[in-house]
């Protein structure tokens, strides 16, 4: 009896054969397509900064969201052929969310898909 595969490993397959033939540039173009459709970016708090210090950990982050493993493994390939360091991916409300953290890495990732202030 052939072993069968979970919904994770066929999604994160195809992912891999759809991204092998992605260029860096198409791999930026479907990063910004996430990111518009329900992506967010989390800015550090100066003013807590202050207050708190150290004990303030936060950091600016970009969060893509994905509504599948199959997204999110996908977004990850992206992402690591854009030359971005992949953090943790993470479950919420029935999605996963892949964070960008640092503020020259959202900068980056900010410039990469062409997105400024005002398409907020």
């Amino acid at each position: 009896m052939p072993r069968q595969l979970s919904r994770f490993s066929e999604a994160k397959k195809k992912a891999l054969r759809v991204s092998k033939a992605v260029s860096t540039r198409q791999a930026i173009k479907r990063l910004g397509k996430f990111f518009r459709r329900n992506g967010y970016i989390r800015e550090l708090n100066s003013e807590r900064r202050l207050e708190e210090g150290e004990l303030y950990k936060k950091g600016d982050e970009v969060r893509l969201v994905a509504d599948t493993k199959g997204e999110l493994a996908e977004i990850r390939r992206y992402l690591r052929l854009a030359g971005f360091k992949r953090a943790r991916p993470f479950a919420k409300a029935n999605q996963w969310r892949q964070p960008v953290y640092g503020v020259a890495e959202v900068a980056r990732f900010l410039e990469l898909i062409d997105w400024s202030s005002d398409e907020e």
